[in-house]
């Protein structure tokens, strides 16, 4: 097998020492994860996404590393879907996490919006960070200035 390295996958960023984020990765991309230490896989994307890795819940265990999936419809996130996000990542703190969805759009905002609120990020930076990779579209724009504090 050819060995496969983080920044092969689609739009894979480096959030911190402890969190990575990227699009949908293969299997071969998944143990590039494993391998780069990483102990948990949050996938944003949805169950039945035509992008989605066939059983990727198997793949990721048969690595060594805890799954967990909560499906965010594209065209309309939630705020319980944010919030089953946070508890995923407060759950796993002490952890290394790897953040997925399709294209790292999910991903992004979410960990955004986690760093924010959770991590005390200063939000113009975390907010400049995330738009330095994608021009969130109104959806998602509406969907984080309600997650934000007034």
């Amino acid at each position: 097998m050819t060995d496969v390295s983080l920044a092969a996958i689609y739009h894979y960023r480096p959030v911190s020492d402890w969190i990575g984020s990227a699009g949908m990765p293969t299997a071969a991309q998944l143990a590039a994860v494993a391998r780069a230490g990483f102990e948990v896989v949050i996938n944003l994307d949805q169950l039945d996404s035509r992008y989605a890795l066939p059983d990727e819940r198997a793949t990721v265990e048969a690595l060594g590393m805890t799954y967990v999936q909560i499906p965010v419809l594209w065209v309309r996130p939630t705020h319980e879907d944010f919030v089953a996000f946070v508890a995923a990542m407060d759950q796993f703190a002490d952890k290394r996490v790897f953040v997925h969805c399709v294209a790292n759009y999910r991903a992004s905002v979410f960990l955004t919006l986690y760093r924010i609120l959770r991590l005390g990020w200063p939000p113009a930076e975390a907010l400049r960070d995330l738009t330095s990779f994608w021009q969130p579209d109104a959806v998602w724009q509406q969907f984080i200035e309600s997650e934000l504090p007034a």
